[in-house]
Parts: C-alpha cells; sequence; structure tokens
C-alpha cells in the first residue's frame, strides 16, 4: 500500500516526529512546490531539505524505498532545484522508508537520497 489515506498519514507524522528527535525543525507538510506533492520540507541547521516518506505493509518487491521510480526522482530533483532557486539556503532530497515487517516496523532514514 501507497501512502494514501490513514496509513500514509500515519506514516507521515512519525516521519516528521522522528525528524524532530533528530534536532529538525518541520516547516511544511504535503506541500506542493514547483507543481510536485512534497510530504514534507524540514531545516536542519542552514538546510532545506525535502523529504520522501514511503510506507508499505509488505517488504517485499524492493519495500518502500524501492517504490520511488525514476519519474519520482525526477520530480523531487525539480522541487529542489525550485527551492534552491530562491537562494535561501542549500537543499537536498531526502527518504524515509517505512516497512511492516514480521517483527514490526522498520524506518529507514537516508539523507541525501536523491542527487543531481
Amino acid at each position: 500500500m501507497g501512502l494514501t489515506g490513514t496509513r500514509g498519514d500515519a506514516a507521515e507524522r512519525l516521519a516528521a516526529a522522528y525528524l524532530e528527535l533528530l534536532g529538525r525543525v518541520v516547516v511544511a507538510r504535503n506541500v506542493r512546490i514547483a507543481g510536485v506533492e512534497v510530504d514534507l520540507v524540514t531545516r536542519d541547521a542552514d538546510v532545506t531539505a525535502i523529504v520522501e516518506v514511503k510506507y508499505r505493509s509488505r517488504s517485499d518487491f524492493g519495500g518502500a524505498a524501492g517504490a520511488i521510480d525514476a519519474g519520482k526522482r525526477e520530480r523531487l530533483k525539480r522541487a529542489a532545484r525550485a527551492i534552491a532557486s530562491e537562494g535561501n539556503s542549500a537543499v537536498r532530497v531526502d527518504v524515509i522508508a517505512l516497512d511492516h515487517e514480521p517483527d514490526g516496523l522498520r524506518l529507514r532514514y537516508v539523507r541525501n537520497a536523491i542527487v543531481e
């Protein structure tokens, strides 16, 4: 299952709480930037991070991280370029992948997961 409905909302809330525990400031959720839907926008010191959150109830077929296809990577890069063009800070694209596994939920956080 992708990020739709209450599971998607719960996954994004969990991801936001995790990032806040790491000291990030969540400045926006579910916004459109340059026509791209962005799950979370955070600040980490002088860096703005666009965060893609993926949840899968099963980890077969590549799991949550594997669900970010080439088209989605290009759209996230477009959003990052739009923020960078404002010149306020460095920008990166991070990914939080949440996979439901037999022993519980596994969260993987990848900083700078999608680069130009």
